[in-house]
């Protein structure tokens, strides 16, 4: 029986344990850029700047504003802070952060999606839920395979 593996994949997850050293913290950029590392929002090497510009924005309203963003809000930032972004290519980061599972939005308004429990604008707590969310689901899955693969051993 051949399977159609693409059609099995629900969603994709890459984090990657980076080591934390100075240089990492000792500007905002490189902190957001290590953040985007770590979260498989980029690849490394890469060097497009939007999609981290993206990342800080979202950071600097939840983490630090307690807020949730607009894309105007967003993209103000951007241009303030960064360099000019278009709202295509905005939205565009903001999709495929939505789509990893990161953000979710509502009436118009962005933010890192929210724990189950707790506080949501504490970045320890939020990093903590989409974590073990993700990963106890597949975590799940596995292990019921490995089950029932032994189950079917036990014949062979």
């Amino acid at each position: 029986m051949d399977l159609n593996e693409a059609s099995l994949i629900e969603n994709e997850v890459t984090i990657r344990n980076l080591r934390l050293t100075d240089e990492v913290l000792e500007t905002r950029r490189a902190a957001i850029r290590w953040l985007a590392l770590s979260l498989g929002i980029i690849n490394p090497g890469e060097s497009r700047q939007s999609s981290l510009a993206v990342l800080d924005a979202l950071v600097n309203f939840q983490f630090i504003k307690n807020i949730d963003p607009s894309v105007k809000d967003i993209s103000e930032y951007i241009n303030a802070n960064w360099e000019k972004i278009n709202e295509k290519t905005l939205r565009y980061h903001l999709l495929k952060m939505k789509n990893m599972g990161y953000i979710d939005n509502s009436a118009g308004k962005f933010f890192f999606s929210p724990p189950n429990t707790g506080d949501r604008y504490d970045p320890h707590n939020w990093a903590r839920h989409a974590f073990e969310s993700n990963y106890l689901n597949i975590a799940n899955k596995i292990g019921q395979v490995i089950k029932d693969i032994k189950t079917k051993s036990r014949g062979v």
